[in-house]
Parts: structure tokens; C-alpha cells; sequence
């Protein structure tokens, strides 16, 4: 139930605060007074989309706030599938900015507008005059059963499965489409991933081998020069080791003189020792270095073989070719095990399908088994709203599976009798359309915890008795809903439990969009406006005021 309603800058409303009554709420005024702008808000409140266009005031932000009890509602569900905060009490907020950057919140939540839609669907729905397009749909005519036969779980379920199927489905047909191209380069691919396992690669040989040949095709030059910077370390004749000996041996002397040389002593005596580590790796390298032309020969053709691999296939590094063969290989296996794979995809998307099937017959019989009680509800509100020769048949086709189940649902009607009922759009008139639809949303009143709904001058085309008794209708499913209904019909705007009227006020500069609560008297005056013009006669302003307490008397009955 909507308990507050705030609109901020919002094309002629500057600013409007609501406070709709539980139970029937009537909204008059004259044309163009701002009844669809106000609709227009909601509208946006609802996850319609907006820009800066809708701004009153073009320096300032739009703001649209809704708050509803939802207390004994079951959409709990919801709210915890989108991770949102759930009180009883829910707070829906929507914000146009100057750049025309919309946000909407939920609960204080930053939400996107497919979670707002998600959401709001469960607290208010609107219909106007305009629903006769969207009645007059396929789609919504089964939204319409779905919605009477209350086989929610059996649709959720159903959309499960269906999307199970679909993606098993797809994946089998990929799988086929390629097969003929991967069989067709199987003998390729098979025969490059044989040279490249023939290969034995290793990721970082390529360098060790170059780096090998280089001492190889150098090796005279290499042992040569080590030879000579030992000789220049340690000979017999002169060489660095036997000047630093010299040098240990006289600081040792004057050492044993002052304690404070000790450390050049020590110092000295570390190089010495180091020296001669160093000499004997330079002697240990000069003996392992070998001139070996049958090794270099060897390490050549490996690389010759490595480059013309990595030339073949582009590829910069061994790591990339062995990453190549890699992908090679899990081709050539896909192959090798093709039949099987594809018998796999098969089986499983055959499966998947049959599961779909056996959900798709169950929603279709929960919807088949209601479509007489639908007819028969319908036919008989359509009676009691002054059309006793309408009738309403459902059309019930199987087709195949589809994102709602195998069901195509055709609502055909006839408002006169012996005329054989078509399709909604090419027989009924805007007050047929109107009178049909108060009674679809009357029957699923009863069907649907829907804290809200907003009907938009369905009284259109309609007036004298048959308003009365639209009227009884809206009064009777405000007993379980709230209702707000924009209306010019007296009969209609006499049954409301509040009445609000919404005017143009042009006391400042510019002009802005107001609505107020009636009072008891002036509830009767606007009504006998609606009964008798802008100047009501005094039996105008009796019948209004009649009418007002005849539906005090039943409310208090």
C-alpha cells in the first residue's frame, strides 16, 4: 500500500506530498490540471526512463519518493535474491539531476532500473485508458492466466529448465557446426603437433645452447686468455700473489710492533687468500674449456631446428611453440574423441529437453484447467457492467517451447450477440475495451498481493448505471486493495473513501500543479460539478450530497 507519495520538480509540480487512504482514493480535476503529469512521476518511480526535460525548476534535481507498506505482501523473496534490506516498511526513491543522470533507490540502496522495475511490479500496478493496445497482446492475455491460475512456482521452474535446454542446446549445435572444419584440419593440425612432440622442446634450451656454442666457436681464444690472467695471479717467475705475500709478510712484521696495524695485516692476509681461490677457478676454467666441433656441430643443427620451428609459426620464443603444441594437441584430441563428445552434447541436451517438456505440459494444464472459469467470471461481470450479450472465449494453441512455456493464448471477444468472437483489437470500442479490462483486474484482485493499483479514467466511453456499478467494483476490491482511480464520472468519484483534486494554481510566476484532500462539503460541490457543470444546480448539489452518504451508510455497514 502506497502510504506517501513526494514529487519534487517535476514538470508543472514544484512540490506535491500525498497520502493516499487504504482503501478507495479518487483523483478529479479539469483536463490538464496535471492528473498525468502526477501519473508521469509515478511512472518514473516505476522505472520509466526520464531526462532532464521533466525538470520544473532546470537548476535543480528531480526527486520522486514512494513509500509503501508492505507488511503481509510475501516479497521478502525478492528483496533477498537482490540483496536489498527488507522492512515493512519500503522506501522507493527516484532522482533525476541537472545532466539528466538518473539513480534510483531502494531502501536507501543504489539500485539499476531492471531491479527498481523488479521491485515496484510487486507494489503498484497502473492501468489507463491506454492498456487497451497491451490487452489486446498475445503476451499479456497469458500474463493474464499465469497471473488467475497463480503458477508462479511451475513458471520459475519452467524458465529454469528452459534456460538449462538452451544453453545444453547450444553447446551441442557449436560442437556440430564445427566438427566438419576440425575433422577437415584434423590431418594437419596431427601432422604439426607430431613435429612438435618430435621436437622434445624445452622451455629455456635455446638459450643454454647458444650460450654454449658461443664458448665453443671461441674456445682457443677463451682458454688462451684464462691461461693468461692466471699467469698474471700466480707464477713461478712474478706475479700478483708473490707481491701481496711481500706485502702480508711486512705488516705482519710491524704488527707485532702496534697493535693498531693488525687490521691492515688481516686485510691483507683476506686478499691473499682470496687471490689464490680466484687463481684455481681460473685454472679449473681453463682445463674444462675444450675445443669440441663435433658438440658445436651437434648444438647448431639443434638450433637450426628450433629457428626454423619458430620462423614456421611465428613464434618468438620455444615457450610460445610449446605452448602451440599444446593447443595443437587439445585439437587433435577433440577430434579423436569427437563422437564421443558429440554423443555427450546430444544426450544431455535431449535430456535437458525432456525435462523442459514435462514442465512445459504441467504449466500448460495449471493454465488450460482455469481458461473456463476465466471465461465465466469475465462473462458474467461483463453482464453486470451492461453488456449482457458479450461473451469472452479463450483460445488455447500448442506451439513449440518458448521462454513462457508452449502455450499461445488468444483472448476472442464479441460484445453482441450472434457475432462469433475475434481477436480483442478488431471488435471492441474504447468503452467494450474499458469495462473488459475493470473486469480482468477485478478477477485477479483476488489472485495477486498487489499492495496498489492506479486506474487511469477507465471509465472511459461509459456512464449512468454501468458507472455505478464500475464504481461497486472499485469500492468492493478496495476492501482487500488499495485503489486509486482518476475519473470524471460522478458515480465513480462517489464512491471513494478520500478525494483528492488536483488544480493548476497561478498565483506566482509561473504556474504550477497542486492537488489537495477534499473536505466533506467540498467533496459534494465537486461532485456536483461532475453531475451538473461549473455552476451546479441546487438539485446537483443534493444529488452529490446523497450520494456521498449513501456510500457512508454502506462503508459503515
Amino acid at each position: 500500500m502506497l502510504s506517501h507519495l513526494l514529487i519534487k520538480n517535476y514538470a508543472l509540480i514544484d512540490e506535491l506530498e500525498l497520502r493516499p487512504d487504504r482503501e478507495l482514493n479518487i483523483i478529479t480535476g479539469e483536463t490538464g490540471a496535471g492528473k498525468s503529469i502526477m501519473l508521469g512521476a509515478i511512472g518514473l518511480l516505476l522505472g520509466n526512463r526520464a531526462d532532464t526535460r521533466v525538470l520544473y525548476n532546470p537548476d535543480k534535481k528531480c526527486v520522486i519518493e514512494g513509500t509503501f507498506a508492505v507488511s503481509g505482501y510475501r516479497i521478502e523473496q525478492i528483496f533477498d535474491e537482490e540483496e536489498l534490506d527488507f522492512s515493512d516498511t519500503c522506501i522507493v526513491r527516484r532522482e533525476i539531476g541537472v545532466s539528466g543522470k538518473s539513480r534510483a533507490f531502494v531502501n536507501d540502496t543504489p539500485v539499476n532500473l531492471e531491479i527498481l522495475r523488479r521491485v515496484t511490479s510487486e507494489l503498484m500496478d497502473i492501468h489507463s485508458q491506454h492498456d487497451s493496445v497491451l490487452l489486446g497482446s498475445n503476451d499479456y492475455q497469458l500474463e493474464i492466466v499465469d497471473t488467475y491460475a497463480q503458477n508462479e512456482t511451475q513458471l520459475r521452474r519452467y524458465r529454469t529448465d528452459y534456460q538449462a535446454y538452451r544453453t545444453a542446446r547450444t553447446v551441442y549445435d557449436k560442437l556440430q557446426s564445427e566438427a566438419a572444419a576440425m575433422r577437415k584440419e584434423f590431418d594437419y593440425n596431427s601432422f604439426l603437433y607430431d613435429e612438435l612432440t618430435k621436437a622434445q622442446l624445452q622451455a629455456t634450451e635455446q638459450e643454454t645452447l647458444e650460450q654454449e656454442l658461443t664458448i665453443l666457436e671461441n674456445a682457443g681464444d677463451i682458454k688462451e686468455r684464462l691461461q693468461l690472467a692466471y699467469e698474471y695471479l700466480d707464477n713461478a717467475e712474478q706475479s700478483v700473489i708473490d707481491f701481496l705475500k711481500g706485502a702480508v709478510s711486512n705488516l705482519s712484521y710491524i704488527s707485532k710492533l702496534s697493535d693498531q696495524y693488525e687490521q691492515l695485516q688481516q686485510r691483507a692476509q683476506s686478499a691473499l687468500i682470496e687471490l689464490r681461490d680466484l687463481a684455481l677457478e681460473i685454472s679449473t676454467e681453463q682445463d674444462n674449456v675444450e675445443v669440441d666441433d663435433t658438440r658445436a656441430d651437434t648444438i647448431r643443427e639443434r638450433l637450426n631446428l628450433l629457428y626454423q620451428l619458430q620462423t614456421k609459426h611465428q613464434a618468438a620464443t620455444v615457450a610460445d611453440l610449446i605452448s602451440l603444441r599444446e593447443e595443437l594437441g587439445r585439437k587433435v584430441n577433440t577430434v579423436l574423441n569427437l563422437d564421443d563428445n558429440l554423443a555427450a552434447a546430444k544426450a544431455e541436451a535431449e535430456a535437458a529437453r525432456k525435462q523442459l517438456m514435462e514442465g512445459a505440459h504441467e504449466l500448460s494444464e495449471s493454465r488450460l484447467g482455469i481458461l473456463p472459469l476465466i471465461e465465466t467470471e469475465i462473462g458474467s461481470l461483463l453482464n453486470d457492467l451492461g453488456m449482457p450479450n458479450a461473451s469472452l472465449h479463450i483460445k488455447a494453441e500448442t506451439s513449440k517451447p518458448g521462454p513462457v512455456g508452449i502455450d499461445t493464448i488468444s483472448f476472442l471477444f464479441s460484445a453482441n450477440k450472434g457475432i462469433q468472437p475475434q481477436q480483442l483489437k478488431a471488435v471492441a470500442s474504447g468503452g467494450e475495451f474499458s469495462r473488459l479490462m475493470l473486469a480482468i483486474k477485478y478477477i485477479l484482485a483476488s489472485k495477486r498481493s498487489l499492495p496498489t493499483i492506479i486506474f487511469d479514467e477507465i471509465d472511459t466511453g461509459i456512464s449512468g448505471e454501468i458507472a455505478i456499478k464500475m464504481g461497486n467494483m472499485m469500492r468492493d476490491m478496495s476492501s482487500s486493495h488499495q485503489i486509486i482511480a482518476i475519473t470524471h464520472l460522478h458515480q465513480i468519484a462517489g464512491q471513494g473513501t478520500a478525494h483528492y483534486f488536483v488544480y493548476k494554481d497561478h498565483s506566482a510566476d509561473k504556474t504550477v500543479s497542486r492537488i489537495r484532500k477534499l473536505t466533506f462539503d467540498e467533496r459534494v460541490h465537486e461532485i456536483a460539478q461532475m453531475i451538473g457543470g461549473k455552476n451546479p444546480s441546487a438539485s446537483a448539489l443534493k444529488n452529490a450530497r446523497e450520494i456521498l452518504k449513501q456510500r457512508s451508510s454502506v462503508s459503515a455497514k
